[in-house]
């Protein structure tokens, strides 16, 4: 589906809209109330379609003051992002380009998706691991405080140093995987020699204990993956640092090209894809190759301001319009 209109519209509206109905939360921000309309106390957004073979119908109900609500075929859920193990979906707008020039944060908030996407079953790790450093981070204020001993700090270390080298080894083997087919995508939209490296050691018991003084002094862990970084380069050059704004845009598409294809693989049903303004920055033709792969990667809605911006023929044409999303004639 491509969806064209003048800037300002409600074009990444309309995308943001299918990502919360799908994914139960925003890519934009993750303030619910900015997601309602002004001058209103609630939204709905309702989605229906197939998973497959089986109909699929989602409702996410957004109040001022309440938490957010999700039903999937009439059932309703625990949280609006349980929706993320019911459908995947893959976004890009153009803040999307911080995770390849933002801070280490960013990158390791990606990856950690990613794991959770492509291996469901670790998705709670990246969580468990973050309460653990959390609680551990507590432990060393009261020690530094005179409230406990150096001894209570023992089963935290230990269970940082536990959860941390679990992490290290599940992010390692995503990049492991994903690296093949994001090289691959990089290269055809021109940017040769692409690599992912994790930059990080699993924490060990003897490492924390190491630095055990000055983690004192700071109250917080001062060694794992929290801390970690996933270097995106192009040959010798790190992205972040030596690369052009052209080439980071690049790279963040042969990313999502990337796991949209492993998702596939391991799902059996391709993800949806979400594409803002992601025709403005590019050559024809690189747009030329980025439509022929989004074409055989599953449903996709491309945002654009002119129809004539996308070098094929869409599924389906929308034209939106302030208030309104209307199918092309």
């Amino acid at each position: 589906m491509l969806a064209v209109g003048p800037n300002g519209v409600g074009k990444t509206n309309l995308l943001e809209s299918l990502h919360v109905g799908t994914q139960g939360f925003s890519p934009r921000t993750r303030t619910d109330a900015q997601l309602i309309r002004f001058g209103e106390t609630a939204a709905r957004i309702a989605v229906r379609g197939r998973r497959d073979s089986v109909p699929l119908d989602v409702e996410v109900v957004l109040e001022a003051g309440v938490g957010k609500r999700a039903t999937v075929n009439g059932a309703p859920l625990r949280t609006a992002e349980q929706l993320r193990a019911e459908t995947a979906t893959l976004v890009f707008t153009p803040d999307r380009l911080g995770i390849v020039k933002g801070a280490p944060a960013a990158r390791r908030a990606y990856f950690d998706r990613a794991l959770a996407r492509l291996s469901p079953a670790r998705a709670q790790l990246p969580a468990e691991y973050g309460a653990a450093v959390a609680q551990r981070n507590a432990s060393l204020r009261r020690v530094a405080a005179g409230f406990s001993s150096r001894d209570a700090l023992a089963p935290w270390t230990a269970r940082v140093a536990e959860l941390g080298t679990e992490l290290v080894v599940a992010r390692r083997e995503v990049l492991a995987v994903l690296e093949p087919s994001f090289a691959e995508r990089a290269g055809e939209l021109g940017l040769p020699e692409a690599e992912l490296r994790y930059e990080g050691a699993p924490p060990t018991v003897a490492a924390l204990e190491q630095r055990l003084d000055r983690d004192l002094d700071r109250g917080a862990t001062g060694v794992g993956p929290h801390l970690d970084d996933v270097v995106i380069a192009c040959g010798p050059r790190e992205l972040r640092s030596f690369g052009s704004q052209g080439e980071q845009r690049l790279a963040v598409l042969a990313l999502l090209l990337a796991e949209a294809a492993l998702i596939t693989e391991r799902r059996g049903v391709p993800p949806l894809l979400l594409l803002d303004d992601v025709l403005s920055e590019l050559d024809p033709t690189r747009r030329k190759i980025l439509a022929a792969r989004v074409r055989t990667a599953g449903q996709a809605l491309v945002t654009a301001t002119d129809a004539a911006m996308l070098p094929a023929e869409p599924d389906q044409l929308l034209e939106v319009s302030p208030g309104a999303v209307r199918q092309a004639v």
